[in-house]
């Protein structure tokens, strides 16, 4: 029976990502290289997505956030930035510009994906996941600007959704990271 229902959705074209996902780890995009990435590689680590940016305010976020990434990848830490032009045209260089920019300038080494739409109509379908209040009460709701943050358990549970102005090493976010490493 569930293999009909799922052959129907897909003829009726209600087969999207988001409508069978049920975890973060459903999800795959593709690296700043062009490499396919599942997200399920990184289960069992905590997670944190951020949409980024290379000419918006928040872009010396990259610095706070690969000071975190250090600190804590030997715990079990993975952050993705996933590059979006969302904002005010903010992020308009390729994916070859961008991962030069973030290595030239801010020396990052967490995986980088390749550009998306993190709202509107082309919405890639993680986005429209983490941002649907109803499978994720705890962290949905449109983004508002680059650099939102979601954090997620080893298991892929949402832990928290933390706004642009809330910078990766405030004591609001290592406390959660720590707090989501110990278990």
């Amino acid at each position: 029976m569930r293999k009909f229902a799922a052959v129907l959705m897909l003829c009726l074209g209600v087969g999207s990502a988001m409508a069978v996902a049920r975890s973060v780890y459903d999800f795959t995009l593709k690296s700043i290289d062009g490499k396919p990435t599942s997200l399920h590689a990184y289960h069992g680590k905590v997670l944190l997505l951020v949409n980024v940016a290379s000419k918006c305010g928040y872009t010396p976020q990259y610095s706070a956030l690969e000071s975190v990434y250090e600190k804590y990848k030997g715990q079990g830490l993975v952050i993705v930035g996933i590059p979006a032009n969302n904002f005010a045209s903010q992020e308009p260089g390729t994916n070859a510009e961008i991962k030069s920019f973030c290595s030239r300038k801010y020396n990052v080494t967490f995986p980088m994906m390749e550009k998306v739409s993190v709202k509107g109509d082309d919405q890639t379908p993680l986005y429209q996941f983490l941002t649907d209040k109803a499978t994720n009460p705890q962290i949905g709701g449109d983004i508002q600007w680059n650099f939102t943050k979601f954090l997620f358990d080893r298991n892929g549970k949402p832990v928290a959704r933390f706004e642009p102005a809330v910078t990766p090493d405030s004591p609001q976010v290592t406390a959660a990271i720590e707090a989501a490493l110990k278990n």
